[in-house]
């Protein structure tokens, strides 16, 4: 541990135990020294031994000595000098001086040093070689202790040579595994930290690789005996294989017999030389212990200062005793010197110097070794003799009272501390002896004494303690990380404040870190102005970890008696104490506690009022006084209450699970009904929307009549939590409330149970009971369809039945069953509850009327007679009005008219059939069965009485009646019984379990069979209640068999048969003795269709009928079914009909005409039945044109409905028909095989009925991106797109608001035209105002303002027009004016002002207005202004009259575009173009017009030719045309509007622009590609990850102002990107020019179109994606990467970032498998794009430590990239990471010189962008430092500051850079920019100061 630093009144304080003071200043070289060495040299080499001694010299002794001599004595000069002072006095000399000399003694013979060396921090120097001890191993370094008390550490890379085992995700567990706390290491330093900090805070890197340690071996450097230190690099069978660091040695260490050894690959370790093969260049050696411990190093006389390692044990003879220290001579011929407290005794006396007499032996080990002074420190140190650390047996901060002084020093006081098991030496510097300075401690202090004293720190490797004796240091609570505890109170000194928290210091030193969040108990948003730095402030300890101590300064916190939650384990039951919110959820709040232990309080614990969120009430950062409900230390889990007194839930009895209890509403919330029960104690319920009644519609409907204060009298508590009580209104549950289980215990298995469901997933479905009893149904026994859909089954609240198939108490699981077939009703009560709910609702309606309207009910009854007027005839039925009796109306079906044809006003008598009190309706019939068999005239009750008494006599419970059905209606049926005088009853359609899942499809006048469930009472609303046997899961009464012998039938017999049960579709017949048939809807008619063929037919009827095919033996219910036929054209057939079967129609052509009744309607089709086995479908889009018709779709195909139309295809093997309801045209175009048709080909039948011009129903089945319009579906392979300019007849602003995908529309087909694949393409309009689009008939005017231009020879110059922006760039825009036509718009014509940012000002989409400036009908170019006036103030059109000008006149301009044929030259105040052709540029030929001129610049030229048909200007600028032209025409702008319209114009950005320059030459061939563009979809594989990071383009475009000049290159790049872009255009457009393929053999027909197009790849790869086949995927992404030219770098690139992304999302595990993809990348493409594209990938999905990662092996591998370091500063920054300033200063020392001002401008700009703007300010400040003339660094500091508003800031910065001496042009920029931004400021004083201040300028310029 480094020793905190004290600053003391008396000066600063040195290092703890200097005492001296060490440098690195190197001795002066004479010119005798320099002639000596040189001489010596030339000795050298003509007499070299062959392994020259370290530290030797070939000199002889005398010379030698000379040398030293001489070199000691200018030394001593040097020093005699500086001692003098002005006045000629001498200093005294400083111990501190002379060890500058003990530092730099390099082991040559001559004067001793005085003192010994030592290692400080500010003498310690890369290169250096230390032993260590480990003493912390971390994820990411190990921190290694140091000789002198000194702290290094050691990178992950740096611990090893070599990495290529293991993986990176356990590179941190790696660590720990080879390295251990403890462990002697020698170590390199690499680096020192460069910051100019205070003492003992900068960092020591060091490296553990043993490639520096053993730098200089070779083989024969390997001696027996002698002690290395290896690696582990692989294990072996026999043994462990060792690097030692060189190349070519490898060593082998056996394995121990007795498997005590066991190491692990990479460990360090050290071993004794045993035996060297040469020839193998292999090392063996022995790891024990012991030998390595005792080992010493023999004296070799080859042995050289290269071969020395830290660690080494050598015998040594002391040389002389130094006032510090011993010096040693070792090795024959080496120095070294011993520290005073790395003696054999650490604690010995002051008579220590007799123990070390001359010539005594001892064993020393080498501490350290220093390269650039060939210093030596050794150590006597017993523990680090024997190869072991020193044991310390104390910790920092304790207290000694007892601790005796051993020896008093000039610097400091060594101690005896009385520590267990053994003693502990420590030491005291002067400096920390006492407050003041103290000079004499001999005198104070004597040898013996007993004085108290505190640990500061500890220093590893001298087993020594470093002390302090000052009464300060026990004063203060908290003076070392463990005296710092969770909850404590102290005092501290604020001393940093930043966004982040503020940083202070306790009394004792120790720093902690006080959180924004708990700055305060509010939100801060300006935490200096919260926090001035010097204050003293109170806070309270949160926690301390890894020895960060964090505080907080909530007053809540700070000032709270409660006890103080730290530990999981302090948990205890009913505990209350304070913490402070982290989190908010819906269903509870985290609430945490001192030192990381958290909490959950659930949302029934928060105290909250019904309906009431928490986020509302709450806020993070909150601190809330909480009580412990649970505590489970265990699993770390505390649950907490905000209820700090646990109340009970009532007083009263009768509040508990499972009891009904009433209420009245409070309030009414979007979810729920909160509800006050009536009880003792104040409560409160709640009732959500899907309790509220066991129908779904019925609940919500009743959600929006209810109001507060309304009473509901029953309601069930279903769950209690806290002070809440759930509630239920379901009659369900209250019906069964005794029965309901809350406990496993009443739970039986094989019993059905109600329930409701609580949740869904896609495996099964939870049911809950009472409390919190929940059960699950797996998917295969909720529903009896294996394929449903459980979501389209069930929804979360309905009321289900469940049957319970197993109960697990162990596992606390309950398995039930849903199916219908287990579940089903056994009565009545679910169509009791609809009509008692219907009833509820009825009231609320009406709570507001006057009771006599609410009695309307009571002069109806079910099954009587009634008089009524008939008011309103239609198609479904008669409408009926009623005497006296408002509001109330009755209703007739069609089918209960029975024939009669009934006109407006007359009056009948009707039987009442059903009443529905919500809706006010009653439906009658005026059938005569039902007539016939009710009394007349029921004019009293009695005889109602009388008649419902006759019935309940005739009538029992549970009777099983056949009933015919009256009214099908949504949730119920109307039955009527014949049997029982046609008695009225009521049977629901559906089940509590099949609610939502639709049942069977019952018709009007179907006969069935149901039970008797409920007779008529008032819990049943009057009604006769039945329950269907297709509802109860009752199958029909199976008749007796009977042994009767079957008579023979033949096809073609007449027989007689009696219609057993009459379907929608069909008769069920028996005939014979015992045959069963029947007779198909279609055989009942000789008509086509007939409107409800089966309605005159009634069960028992017997007639005559036809067979006419045999039974079919496979059907399903295998009864054998006769097919009959009862068509009079049939019957009358007197010749015997062998094979009827064949006289059906099985031939059909197309457009033949035909017809069929509909038996199935789906979401997409309607089926019909056409014959017996023939069968139809229509297509929804094929029935209407009219959206609101196709919206109604299934309800206008009635089951049973005839419906005709016209065939378009038809399988013949299926004997299916494809019919549309329109007539076909142009068949006779169609070859002959048009008789045998074929619908397997989609699309193939467009080509049939779709033509131009048609108005078709559509459907959307995609809103493209940008302006790519919609994707409409007119059949069901058929699609057409709609342009944006079509979708609206005004030009809107969002025209694709209000469309939806799935929506219906109304199109009409504009063009049909042909691929070149054969493929349609089907243009599309939905504007109203186009022929057959409206009804409305539109005047001439409005179609005039709706027009769309379609061809361009409609539009002319100044016509007004409108469009969409298709695309924007920095030069301008392209906008669409209708389907075929578009127009660019430059950046000079967008806006009558300056334009800073096209892009975002002109989004894609914005609807515009302008007028056309220019048409070019030849290259098909127009161009538009979006301006109102031009810079004169005329209008547009007057700047294109060519009669202006004429030949001869000369004119100014600037060059718009530069083409190898001549230049286009834009003249100056109009909007004309002219053409200078390359002959007319020069008297001299010019061979490359491309090189000599530049876009932009300004020209003088003379008109040689005017063609106004054409609208053409020829100009020519030769010198001869010049010289003799008379005056310019136009005259150029002044030199400010140049730098205006410089400034405007930014150059364009390749990379965002689609076209790439308004300067194009194949005009068709652009647009073509920007239309390709818009119209395709968004790549679901990101291909731009190659793409660097956009650090403010226009910054960096003004950066590089001076590198623009290789124009040749620029032009080949712009060719091969065109070339590219080329290849891309056409392989897209051959994708979309229909459609994308919808299946994998389209996608592999397109890729063997386009084999080398990433696009196609790709869009395949991601449609396998979408099936889920990622095998597949990968299959087509190496396909892919065969496939593609290798020529084709940048398609290839983008198949591997789509790899990375498939791997990346679906790899097991993920990292590998992107690895082994990068490695393959690396090979193939160019490797820096590979490593940007994995960079982006993991980027964009957060993957940060996997970005560091890559991003760190990127700057080493592309150290000279400054993308790649701004990359790095970028990735730091967005992480808030701290160490930016290593970041720059690394990059620096790698960037090129010429990059220095680009990566230094960038990086401030992100520091200003997502840093810390101080940091960005202060690298401006540094480059203007050296730059203070470049204007653009100005401007890019500027606008940074004017980003971030400070407005103080801002001006004096301006007034900075205007008071530079720059020239003219550069200071105008800045006035410029200085008076824009006090405009856009709004301060006119401002304002006028500035321009004062350039009139200033400008006066003592010309002055």
């Amino acid at each position: 541990m480094v020793v905190p630093s004290k600053k003391e009144h008396s000066g600063k304080r040195n290092d703890s135990l200097k005492a001296s003071k060490p440098s690195h200043k190197p001795f002066k070289k004479t010119k005798d020294d320099v002639a000596a060495r040189s001489e010596a040299m030339a000795m050298q080499l003509e007499e070299v031994p062959d392994f020259p001694r370290g530290g030797g010299s070939s000199l002889s002794k005398r010379e030698r000595e000379k040398i030293h001599e001489e070199v000691d004595a200018e030394f001593e000069a040097d020093e005699r000098g500086s001692k003098r002072t002005k006045g000629g006095k001498s200093k005294k000399r400083i111990p501190t001086d002379v060890d500058e000399l003990g530092s730099l003694f390099d082991g040559f013979t001559g004067k001793q040093p005085r003192y010994a060396n030592k290692i400080t921090i500010k003498n310690i120097s890369p290169e250096m070689r230390l032993l260590g001890v480990v003493t912390e191993v971390n994820q990411k370094d190990i921190v290694i202790s140091l000789p002198g008390g000194l702290r290094g550490l050691v990178r992950a890379s740096e611990a090893l040579d070599f990495t290529d085992f293991g993986t990176e995700d356990d590179e941190n567990e790696l660590l720990r595994d080879i390295f251990s706390v403890g462990q002697l290491v020698p170590c390199t330093v690499l680096q020192l930290d460069d910051d100019k900090k205070e003492a003992g805070k900068r960092k020591i890197w060091l490296s553990l690789q043993l490639s520096l340690l053993h730098k200089g071996f070779s083989l024969d450097s390997f001696q027996p005996g002698m002690v290395v230190s290896a690696n582990v690099k692989s294990v072996e069978d026999h043994g462990y294989i060792l690097h030692f660091g060189l190349p070519s040695i490898t060593g082998f260490i056996e394995k121990s017999n007795d498997g005590t050894q066991e190491l692990k690959t990479g460990q360090l370790i050290q071993g004794v030389v045993t035996n060297i093969d040469k020839e193998r260049k292999i090392v063996r050696l022995s790891s024990d212990p012991d030998s390595v411990a005792k080992c010493v190093t023999k004296d070799l006389s080859g042995i050289s200062f290269d071969l020395l390692i830290p660690g080494m044990m050598v015998n040594a003879r002391v040389h002389s005793v130094l006032e510090n220290g011993i010096l040693l001579r070792f090795l024959m011929h080496f120095t070294g010197t011993v520290d005073l407290f790395h003696l054999q005794n650490p604690m010995c006396n002051k008579s220590w110097k007799d123990e070390y007499n001359q010539t005594k032996m001892v064993n020393a080990r080498i501490l350290f070794i220093d390269p650039s002074t060939r210093a030596i420190g050794l150590t006597l140190n017993p523990h680090l003799i024997g190869n072991k650390a020193p044991p310390l047996h104390v910790s920092s901060g304790g207290i000694f009272d007892e601790a005796k002084v051993m020896r008093v020093d000039k610097s400091g006081l060594l101690l005896e501390l009385p520590s267990k098991p053994v003693s502990t030496p420590a030491y005291v510097s002067t400096y920390d002896v006492a407050e003041g300075e103290v000079k004499k401690l001999e005198k104070k202090y004597k040898e013996g004494n007993r004085i108290r004293v505190r640990i500061l720190g500890l220093k590893q490797m001298e087993g020594l303690a470093i002390g302090t004796i000052k009464e300060s240091a026990f004063e203060g609570p908290v003076f070392t990380h463990s005296d710092v505890k969770p909850g404590m109170v102290t005092n501290a000194k604020i001393i940093s404040v930043d966004t982040f928290g503020a940083i202070v210091q306790f009394p004792g030193g120790l720093k902690a870190m006080c959180p924004l969040r708990h700055m305060s108990e509010f939100e801060v948003t300006k935490p200096r102005k919260k926090f001035k730095v010097g204050a003293e402030l109170i806070f309270r300890v949160l926690g301390c970890k890894s020895k960060r101590i964090t505080v907080t300064y909530k007053k809540t916190l700070v000032k709270s008696k409660l006890p103080i939650l730290s530990s999981y384990a302090d948990a205890t039951e009913g505990l209350v104490t304070h913490g402070w919110i982290t989190k908010i959820e819906k269903n509870g709040c985290f609430v945490r506690f001192y030192n990381g232990v958290q909490g959950f309080v659930p949302r029934f614990e928060l105290g909250l009022e019904p309906g009431s969120d928490p986020d509302s009430v709450f806020h993070v950062g909150e601190v809330v006084k909480c009580r412990v409900t649970s505590a489970v230390h265990g699993t770390r889990k505390i649950n907490l209450s905000f209820m700090i007194k646990p109340t009970s839930v009532s007083e009263d009895d009768s509040i508990k699970l499972g009891s009904i209890v009433s209420g009245i509403i409070d309030s009414i919330t979007p979810q729920a009904v909160i509800v006050r029960v009536k009880s003792k104690g104040f409560l409160k319920g709640t009732v959500s929307t899907e309790h509220l009644a066991d129908h779904h519609e019925q609940a919500k409907l009743m959600m929006s009549l209810l109001k507060p204060g309304y009473e509901l009298d029953k309601l069930l508590i279903i769950d209690i939590e806290g002070n809440n009580l759930t509630l239920s209104s379901k009659y369900s549950l209250i019906k069964l409330a005794e029965e309901l289980p809350s406990d496993f215990s009443q739970l039986q298995p094989n019993s059905v149970v109600h329930g409701y469901v609580c949740n869904l997933i896609e495996n099964g479905c939870f049911v809950r009971f009472l409390g919190r009893l929940t059960g699950f149904a797996p998917r295969s026994k909720a529903i009896d369809e294996p394929r449903a859909d459980l979501s389209q089954s069930f929804f979360i609240g309905q009321s289900v039945r469940a049957n319970i198939v197993d109960v697990n108490q162990e596992k606390s699981r309950i398995t039930l069953s849903l199916k219908q077939s287990s579940c089903a009703s056994i009565d009545a009560s679910f169509v009791q509850e609809y009509f008692l709910t219907d009833e509820k609702i009825s009231n609320l309606q009406s709570s507001d009327s006057p009771e006599s309207e609410c009695s309307w009910v009571e002069k109806f009854s079910i099954g009587s007679l009634i008089k009524g007027t008939i008011q309103d005839p239609n198609e479904l039925g008669v409408m009926v009005n009623f005497e006296n009796i408002d509001n109330v109306l009755g209703f007739i079906p069609q089918y209960h008219l029975a024939g009669a044809t009934l006109e407006q006003g007359s009056v009948v008598h009707a039987v009442v059939l059903d009443i529905s009190r919500t809706e006010r309706l009653v439906d009658l019939s005026l059938r005569p069965d039902l007539i016939n068999n009710s009394t007349k005239e029921v004019s009293n009750s009695q005889s109602k009485k009388k008649r419902k008494r006759d019935i309940s006599k005739e009538l029992e419970v549970h009777q099983r009646v056949s009933a015919v059905v009256e009214i099908v209606k949504e949730q119920y049926l109307v039955l009527s019984i014949p049997e029982h005088s046609y008695t009225i009853g009521y049977a629901s359609v559906s089940d509590y379990n099949t609610q939502k899942s639709q049942g069977k499809q019952f018709s009007t006048g179907q006969s069935v069979v149901a039970s008797v469930e409920a007779l008529q009472n008032p819990l049943t609303s009057g009604r006769l209640l039945l329950l269907l046997d297709s509802v109860s899961g009752i199958s029909e009464t199976s008749r007796s068999k009977r042994a009767k012998k079957k008579s023979s039938c033949e096809v073609g017999s007449v027989v007689h048969a009696e219609i057993t049960e009459i379907k929608p579709f069909e008769l069920r017949v028996n005939f014979g003795q015992s045959f069963r048939g029947r007779i198909h809807i279609t055989e009942v008619n000789d008509a086509s269709t007939s409107e409800e063929p089966l309605s005159k037919f009634r069960v028992g009827q017997t007639m005559s009928a036809r067979v006419v095919a045999k039974p079919c033996h496979t059907d399903i219910k295998k009864t054998q079914l006769w097919e009959l036929s009862v068509k009079p054209a049939t019957l009358r057939e007197s010749s015997e009909l062998n094979d009827l079967q064949v006289s059906e129609q099985l031939e059909f052509v197309a457009g033949q005409r035909v017809s069929g009744y509909v038996y199935k309607v789906d979401k997409e089709w309607v089926w019909l039945a056409v014959s017996r086995n023939v069968t139809a479908r229509i297509f929804i889009l094929d029935t209407a044109c009219e959206a609101r018709e196709l919206e109604d779709f299934e309800s206008g195909f009635p089951i049973g409905k005839a419906v005709s139309g016209y065939v378009l295809t038809y399988n013949k093997e299926k004997k299916t028909l494809r019919l549309v309801q329109r007539p076909l045209v142009d068949i006779h175009k169609r070859d002959s095989e048009s008789d045998k048709l074929d619908g397997s080909i989609p699309g193939d039948d467009a080509t049939l009925f779709i033509h131009e011009g048609d108005i078709l129903g559509g459907r959307i089945s995609r809103i493209l991106p940008g302006v790519g319009g919609l994707r409409v579906q007119i059949g069901p392979y058929v699609f057409g797109r709609v342009h944006i300019t079509e979708i609206s007849d005004p030009w809107v602003s969002n025209p694709l608001d209000g469309f939806r995908e799935g929506q219906f529309v109304k199109c009409k087909v504009l063009e049909i035209s042909n691929s070149s694949k054969g493929t349609l393409q089907i243009e599309l309009s939905l504007r109203t105002s186009l022929d057959g689009m409206s009804s409305d008939h539109l005047s001439e005017a409005s179609t005039n303002v709706f027009q769309r231009f379609e061809r361009i020879e409609d539009l002319s110059p100044d016509m007004a027009v409108q469009g969409y922006v298709k695309n924007t760039m920095s030069k301008g825009c392209f906008i669409m004016l209708s389907r075929t036509l578009e127009a660019k718009v430059l950046l000079s014509n967008l806006c009558d002002t300056f334009v800073k940012d096209p892009e975002k000002e002109f989004p894609v989409g914005k609807l515009v207005s302008g007028r056309v400036l220019n048409v070019e009908p030849l290259s098909k170019r127009i161009e538009v202004t979006l301006k109102t006036v031009n810079a004169g103030g005329q209008p547009k059109s007057e700047s294109y009259d060519l009669k202006q000008f004429h030949v001869g006149d000369m004119i100014s301009g600037r060059i718009k575009r530069v083409e190898p044929y001549g230049l286009f030259i834009a003249i100056d105040q109009t909007s004309m173009v002219g053409l200078c052709h390359k002959s007319q540029l020069s008297d001299d030929r010019i061979e490359d017009v491309q090189a000599s001129y530049k876009a932009g610049e300004s020209v003088t030229a003379k008109i040689l030719k005017l063609d106004e048909e054409k609208r053409r200007i020829s100009l020519g600028m030769k010198n001869s045309y010049l010289m003799n032209g008379g005056d310019v025409k136009v005259q150029p702008p002044s030199e400010e509007h140049i730098n205006e319209a410089s400034m405007e114009c930014d150059p364009i950005d390749d990379s965002k622009s689609a076209v790439g320059d308004f300067g194009f030459q194949d005009t068709s061939l652009v647009l073509a590609q920007v239309e390709s563009r818009a119209s395709i979809p968004a790549l679901e594989v990101d291909l731009d990850d190659i793409e660097e990071s956009d650090f403010d383009k226009n910054q960096d475009q003004k950066l590089q102002g001076a590198d623009k000049d290789e124009k040749s290159n620029r032009r080949e790049k712009q060719k091969d990107k065109e070339d590219r872009e080329r290849k891309i255009q056409a392989a897209e457009g051959r994708l979309l020019e229909n459609h994308a393929p919808e299946n994998a053999d389209e996608f592999e027909k397109l890729v063997r179109s386009s084999p080398n197009s990433s696009f196609v790849w790709i869009k395949y790869m991601a449609f396998m994606l979408s099936l889920a086949d990622i095998e597949k995927a990968r299959s087509i992404a190496e396909r892919a990467l065969r496939t593609i030219n290798i020529r084709e770098e940048e398609e290839k690139l983008n198949i591997w970032v789509a790899y990375f992304n498939l791997e990346n999302e679906h790899g097991s595990p993920p990292e590998e498998a992107v690895k082994k993809v990068f490695e393959r990348a690396r090979q193939y493409c160019d490797p820096k794009k590979v490593y940007n594209a994995l960079l982006g990938v993991y980027e964009r999905t957060d993957q940060y430590k996997l970005a560091d990662k890559l991003l760190d092996e990127m700057i080493k591998k592309f150290k000279q990239s400054c993308k790649v370091w701004l990359r790095k500063v970028q990735s730091s920054l967005k992480q808030h990471e701290e160490g930016i300033q290593s970041i720059v200063n690394r990059a620096l020392l790698c960037l090129p010189r010429h990059k220095h001002i680009k990566f230094i401008s960038q990086t401030a700009i992100l520091e200003f962008k997502c840093g810390v703007a101080d940091r960005g300010r202060s690298l401006f400040e540094g480059v203007l430092r050296e730059y203070p003339k470049r204007t653009d660094l100005w401007s890019v500091y500027l606008d940074q500051e004017i980003k971030l508003g400070e407005m103080d800031v801002i001006r004096s910065l301006f007034e900075r850079a205007i008071s530079l001496s720059l020239p003219p042009k550069k200071i105008k920029f800045l006035f410029k920019k200085f008076l824009e931004y006090e405009k856009s400021s709004g301060d006119e004083e401002r304002v006028e100061y500035v321009k004062q201040r350039a009139m200033e300028y400008v006066d003592s310029a010309l002055a």
